[in-house]
């Protein structure tokens, strides 16, 4: 009787909902409880771009605070990723860039926008024995964590289209050999989403 009840309460649900929306649905709850990588957006302005802007992506210099030196240039990299989807004319400086030089870059390669990055808090916990014998510090132990900031902005006029701030924690299922770079590209990828206004 109990699993006959248990099978009508299943069928009820799965009547309910798509099974891709129950995934999903799964899927937010543990990032959000932090099983999984979690990454947040806030941005400044709402406004959309078209999707044949032509965007040029750098990132600056600044060496982010905290435990583990992520490899120059990693967010205009992930960020390039996540843009080429959505994007068709972007391209990436090849090194990180001052402002001002990554905007005469921009310029002379005949781009509408800057997006102008930079790694602002990278803390890289213990994740691997490699590294526990390392540090041997138990406070050191835990989820990586990751800030970046960006700035959009219009290369004609220096107008500054959107700022945003992403800032992701890693999962307790996935902390294992992980590092603060490799939770910053999905939440550049729907960074990029938003920009042309398309939801997940």
């Amino acid at each position: 009787m109990r699993n006959l009840l248990l099978l009508v309460a299943l069928l009820g649900l799965a009547g309910c909902m798509k099974v891709s929306d129950l995934a999903s649905g799964a899927e937010y709850h543990l990032r959000d409880a932090g099983f999984l990588d979690h990454g947040r957006t806030e941005r400044m302005a709402s406004r959309r771009l078209q999707q044949d802007s032509f965007i040029y992506i750098a990132q600056g210099h600044f060496v982010p605070p905290g435990h583990g030196y992520p490899r120059p240039n990693v967010v205009a990299e992930e960020a390039f990723k996540g843009f080429v989807e959505y994007f068709p004319l972007v391209r990436r400086a090849r090194q990180p860039a001052g402002l001002d030089e990554a905007m005469a870059e921009a310029r002379a390669a005949g781009a509408h926008y800057l997006l102008y990055a930079r790694f602002a808090y990278s803390d890289d916990r213990i994740g691997t024995l490699e590294e526990w014998e390392d540090q041997e510090a138990l406070d050191r132990l835990g989820t990586d964590r990751a800030s970046i900031q960006l700035m959009l902005i219009e290369t004609n006029t220096r107008y500054l289209v959107d700022t945003a701030r992403i800032r992701s924690r890693g999962g307790f299922l996935t902390f294992y050999d992980a590092r603060p770079q490799d939770l910053i590209g999905p939440p550049l990828h729907d960074y990029a989403r938003s920009l042309i206004g398309v939801g997940r």
